[in-house]
């Protein structure tokens, strides 16, 4: 009999190409689902459907939502403690991962929180989105800050491959760590499939639903110190006295830590009434609010990546936003980047959108084109390439 080289030699390829992979999932959180989480949940259930011959562990560190399993080869597990605290991360990462991973005889690791096990001596790719702790120390609680500053050069160094957002967290990262260039790649975020152009009926629904039919500026994100929310409710406060235009501002997200400047800020506003604090916005509602809006006015001081501004680029949404960090290498030409520094720069992007209609759609034209350059797609087809690597 004939021994067929070709066909054994792709049947080695398909054995050896099978992995078991764990993904630390902790971010998975129904109804709560932020930035990291929908990083973790869109590469996650991509690599799941391109990969059915591996077996993948997903890691809790709670009780999970059977949603989030996406597949037969997809085996769930909830490690203790919920690690929501600098005690309990090191407990999780260091004492409780360790065995669950070598108990299922785990090939590789892939931790798309900025954390991993420093015990484990799996081979890992670890996503950090960006190193905002070392900028902005002082809007971090003062143990966060004191882990951070141990442990995310530990992490950088133990993790063979390292993955980030955007080319200003690269060259961030290698300017404060040294770690050898090679060894981090940039994979973008892209946009959930649910962020298309509203009719025009749909968006006056929304308005309806949340202004009373007028058109509204909107900011989503959290709401702490970095994301500049004080100064964007001073520069709404001028857009307002010089303008005489009754816009309502909507701020969408969770309140985090340090936001007594936020709330001082909007007790001062003599248009408190106009300015809504919505909480987190379900994933479901997100794209309406988005798309039903003026403008996004994303001003924050510090970006890993600026999801939202990409967001509103596929909802045809005009966007003024920072041109500090990462953000302007989201937007490219395609928004109003003021300093986020001056109230007065952001109040006369808000007054120029609110009142020139060519402006606004110059801009939705080349967020069509700027759009096309981030897909999640891409993204997976990066940590593929990250995790074959290993």
């Amino acid at each position: 009999m004939l021994f067929n080289i070709t066909m054994f030699s792709k049947k080695m390829q398909r054995f050896v190409l099978i992995m078991r992979i764990a993904i630390n999932t902790r971010f998975l959180l129904p109804n709560r689902l932020e930035g990291i989480g929908y990083f973790t949940q869109e590469i996650a259930r991509r690599l799941v459907a391109r990969r059915p011959s591996d077996e993948f562990l997903f890691l809790f560190d709670r009780p999970y939502d059977p949603s989030f399993v996406w597949g037969p080869n997809v085996h769930p597990l909830v490690v203790p403690p919920p690690a929501r605290h600098p005690f309990l991360w090191y407990t999780w990462f260091e004492l409780s991962l360790p065995p669950a991973l070598a108990s299922w005889n785990t090939d590789v690791f892939f931790s798309p929180d900025g954390y991993c096990s420093l015990r484990s001596t799996l081979p890992t790719l670890m996503v950090t989105h960006d190193i905002a702790h070392v900028h902005y120390p002082a809007q971090i609680p003062r143990l966060a800050r004191r882990y951070y500053d141990y442990f995310v050069p530990r992490y950088l160094r133990r993790a063979e491959q390292v993955a980030t957002v955007s080319e200003f967290s690269r060259q961030d990262i290698l300017r404060q760590y040294g770690i050898p260039p090679e060894k981090i790649q940039v994979i973008p975020n892209g946009v959930k499939p649910g962020f298309v152009p509203l009719s025009e009926p749909a968006q006056q629904a929304v308005r309806d639903r949340y202004t009373d039919g007028k058109p509204y500026f909107f900011y989503v994100g959290a709401v702490h110190p970095r994301k500049n929310l004080p100064r964007l409710i001073a520069a709404y406060e001028q857009f307002r006295s010089h303008s005489g235009a009754a816009i309502p501002l909507l701020i969408g997200g969770r309140f985090g830590w340090h936001t007594g400047e936020v709330h001082m800020a909007w007790q001062a506003a003599q248009y408190r009434e106009d300015i809504q604090f919505l909480g987190y916005v379900p994933e479901e509602e997100l794209p309406n609010l988005v798309g039903a809006a003026l403008g996004l006015v994303y001003v924050s001081l510090f970006e890993g990546f600026g999801v939202p501004v990409l967001e509103a680029m596929h909802t045809d949404t005009p966007v003024i936003a920072s041109n500090l960090s990462s953000v302007p290498e989201v937007a490219g030409d395609a928004a109003l980047l003021v300093n986020p520094l001056s109230t007065h720069e952001i109040a006369a992007a808000m007054e120029s959108l609110y009142r020139d209609p060519t402006l606004r759609e110059a801009l939705v034209a080349k967020g069509r084109i700027q759009r096309k350059k981030f897909s999640w797609e891409v993204a997976t087809d990066g940590i593929e390439a990250a995790l074959a690597k290993l």
